[in-house]
């Protein structure tokens, strides 16, 4: 096996409001064993993400076998995460957590479309664990630093796209290209949750200088 197949793809910080709207997958070659990637409306490609947030409720939804589902809630929305028997240490950490927790989840957004044509995404996962608090504040300012740098790229491509003496020198950003293409939602919107979510770290701080002993 060669080291690209050996490397794994990294795992992007992303907030639940932008990957619940990231429900365009695609694949970059027609080998079988190409990986599948979420397209990011801020304009990037996520075969992978890195999570952190308070899961509040677990449940058991499966029919012959264990299929545990996981809400998580971070500042901006809501993650669903499911793991089954392909994924036992997963699941059994939903299975034996007693919500509310905060946890850690490295995984793969995976879609799924309804009836009546609406795509939901979920996240299946390869781990789960149990964090603390400090550890769930780090996650939002990275992924708050990182959301504004696929935004600030968003922008500067579209400016130089609309800029009439641009031409043919203008910047390629192909995920930027291809978000705008795909999606309707303006992204700042998900510079406004960026602002939400760090406005609601400095409200957990005035919290827990109000109670010391305040806990998830």
């Amino acid at each position: 096996m060669s080291q690209s197949e050996l490397t794994r793809e990294v795992a992007r910080r992303v907030f639940a409001s932008e990957f619940n709207d990231s429900t365009y997958t695609f694949k970059e070659s027609d080998d079988e064993r190409a990986p599948n990637y979420a397209l990011l409306p801020t304009g990037d490609r996520a075969n992978r993400v890195f999570v952190v947030g308070t899961l509040t409720e677990t449940e058991d939804v499966g029919d012959e076998s264990e299929y545990w589902r996981g809400r998580v809630v971070d500042p901006t929305g809501t993650f669903f995460v499911y793991a089954g028997q392909y994924q036992p240490e997963a699941a059994s950490v939903l299975r034996d957590t007693e919500p509310p927790a905060y946890v850690s989840i490295v995984g793969k957004p995976r879609t799924y479309e309804t009836d009546d044509g609406t795509v939901n995404v979920s996240l299946r996962p390869e781990s789960i664990s149990i964090v603390d608090d400090a550890t769930r504040d780090r996650w939002v300012v990275e992924a708050a630093e990182l959301t504004l740098d696929r935004i600030e790229a968003f922008e500067e491509w579209e400016a130089e796209q609309e800029a009439p003496e641009s031409g043919s020198t203008a910047p390629t950003n192909e995920y930027a290209e291809m978000a705008r293409e795909r999606y309707d939602s303006p992204v700042v919107n998900y510079r406004n949750d960026v602002i939400q979510a760090l406005e609601s770290l400095e409200t957990v701080d005035e919290a827990d200088a109000d109670d010391p002993e305040a806990t998830v």
